[in-house]
């Protein structure tokens, strides 16, 4: 069961974290989430899952950052979120799927406990010009059924920056 954007709001502060959290960004079932300054490209000329990637940090300049087609751009989020209870669930807004571009490739899955900035992967089919702080996607929250465990994950959990893949940790055997 999704929770509305009122009972969100009631669960701010204790059960659900948003900072900051904005009443205008609260949606009827889901919370705007802003579009950070800094983005991350992997500089390497193909990706090997049992090496971490070069990467070279790009700056969003208030004009905009044109982001051109066939190249992974991560971002993140402003928001710092913290979910006790609910499985926090992340999708692009569709007036930015309307533009082609893509705000999460596959990762828009959190895991109840996580607790950080959310990385974007950010795809675009034609080429588009991005600014910082633009509302790019949505966060809504699910109940969980039965027992669980909250995430613990030391690779992605409490994280301060845009996070390219960890993979080849696990890999490697260093979860």
């Amino acid at each position: 069961m999704l929770l509305s954007g009122k009972e969100i709001e009631r669960k701010i502060g204790d059960e659900i974290v948003i900072e900051p959290f904005h009443q205008k960004q609260l949606n009827p079932n889901s919370y705007n989430l802003r579009l950070h300054n800094e983005l991350l490209v992997y500089e390497d000329e193909f990706l090997d899952m049992k090496t971490p990637g070069t990467t070279k940090k790009l700056m969003i300049p208030k004009e905009g950052l044109r982001l051109e087609p066939n190249r992974l751009y991560l971002g993140r989020t402003v928001e710092y979120t913290r979910t006790r209870g609910y499985v926090p669930m992340l999708e692009g807004r569709s007036s930015i799927g309307r533009l082609g571009l893509f705000v999460h490739v596959t990762a828009g899955f959190g895991d109840v406990g996580f607790a950080g900035y959310w990385t974007l992967e950010m795809h675009c089919i034609t080429p588009i010009v991005i600014y910082p702080g633009v509302e790019i996607c949505q966060i809504y929250y699910h109940t969980i059924l039965g027992d669980y465990e909250e995430y613990a994950s030391g690779k992605y959990q409490n994280n301060e920056d845009v996070q390219p893949s960890l993979l080849y940790q696990e890999l490697l055997g260093n979860p």
